[in-house]
């Protein structure tokens, strides 16, 4: 079940992740997220924006994005 405040993803109830939020699968396409990231083309995947940046959750991709092309 989802939760409000999620973003659409959920969190884990099993143990060992137990309370993890869940992350966007890495072959996301850009134009496909609920805000694609400007700094990348539209057909970018996640996966390849994450080696990018360094980064793995979206919110800080794009926070790096930002300082990697302005």
């Amino acid at each position: 079940m989802k939760e409000p405040g999620l973003d659409g993803r959920h969190r884990d109830k099993a143990d060992p992740k137990s309370g993890q939020i869940q992350q966007k699968r890495s072959d996301t396409l850009n134009k496909n997220l609920p805000q694609p990231i400007p700094q990348f083309p539209l057909n970018t995947k996640l996966g390849t924006m994450r080696e990018a940046t360094g980064k793995t959750s979206e919110k800080d991709v794009r926070q790096a994005a930002k300082k990697l092309r302005p």
